[in-house]
């Protein structure tokens, strides 16, 4: 019998996505909290899948989440690409976001890990400035020696937190949660990337018009054209090329032929067909002309 989550669950290039809205993503947040199980919540994004093709311990890890929301436009340019029925963006910075919030509201408590002691602190302030109900029982930069590391993860799993939001990079995200999820004792456990910077006021994110367009990824690359040039230019088109080899595959899968051959094969069914009725029409006229 399929479950809620097999039904929502769509397979794309290597990996999956869960087919949700912010509200019902939000949801089920919620519920993983009432549940009370450590949970690793990921995004995908072009960038992702390209690590994941290279590192298949990292496409082991995002595979294996519960919870997995489309956070870049070449997702839903895929999935249309592909026939897919991902219709709607869950970006992280979003969700986080939206997550803070309902936090507020509802008496969840939060803990913030990551990014520069500085930007931690200010992401701190904001939100209380913003939300003085919120509860924030721990934050934390994210520079430390393994050695650190089971001080952090008992002060983390001590502080009776609902969420932790984990402000590093890909795949040190993914590869740090999925280590110590287990050891937490937190319900909900989300990497946020460089979310912590545009809270902080240190990144700024795309005006909302290039983000409905599509645009974010351009606006950062100007931004910081040194460092997001080879995710966004080359990343971009392997992600491109990547999602053309799935469609080939796709259309050799349903027709048996390869969409390369395809136009040849219908022109020479069309050429058959043509030879097909001029014989049957010579066959006519000569039947006539015995008449």
């Amino acid at each position: 019998m399929p479950t809620d989550k097999d039904k929502r669950r769509v397979p794309i290039l290597n990996t999956y996505i869960d087919a949700l809205t912010m509200e019902e993503t939000i949801s089920e947040v919620e519920k993983i909290i009432a549940r009370g199980v450590p949970t690793q919540h990921v995004v995908i994004n072009a960038n992702k899948v390209n690590l994941m093709n290279e590192d298949p311990e990292l496409k082991r890890i995002v595979n294996e989440c519960p919870l997995i929301n489309a956070d870049g436009i070449s997702i839903l340019w895929a999935a249309k690409v592909l026939g897919l029925p991902i219709k709607e963006r869950v970006t992280g910075i979003d969700l986080f976001l939206n997550l803070v919030k309902v936090a507020s509201e509802k008496g969840y408590k939060i803990y913030l890990f990551g990014a520069k002691e500085e930007v931690v602190r200010k992401v701190k302030k904001v939100f209380e400035e913003e939300y003085p109900t919120l509860q924030i029982v721990g934050y934390r930069n994210g520079y430390f020696t393994e050695e650190d590391e089971p001080e952090i993860v008992k002060n983390m799993a001590e502080s009776g937190a609902d969420m932790m939001f984990v402000a590093f990079s890909s795949p040190k995200k993914e590869y740090w949660i999925n280590k110590y999820i287990n050891q937490l004792n937190i319900p909900f456990v989300m990497g946020v990337g460089g979310s912590f910077d545009v809270v902080a006021g240190v990144t700024e994110r795309a005006p909302k018009w290039v983000q409905i367009r599509g645009f974010e990824w351009l606006y950062r690359l100007v931004q910081e054209p040194r460092r997001m040039w080879r995710r966004y230019v080359i990343g971009n088109a392997q992600f491109i090329g990547y999602t053309v080899k799935a469609k080939i595959e796709q259309e050799k899968n349903e027709t048996g032929i390869a969409p390369g051959r395809k136009k040849a094969h219908k022109k020479r069914k069309g050429k058959a067909a043509d030879s097909k009725c001029g014989t049957g029409n010579s066959k006519n006229s000569i039947g006539n002309s015995k008449k």
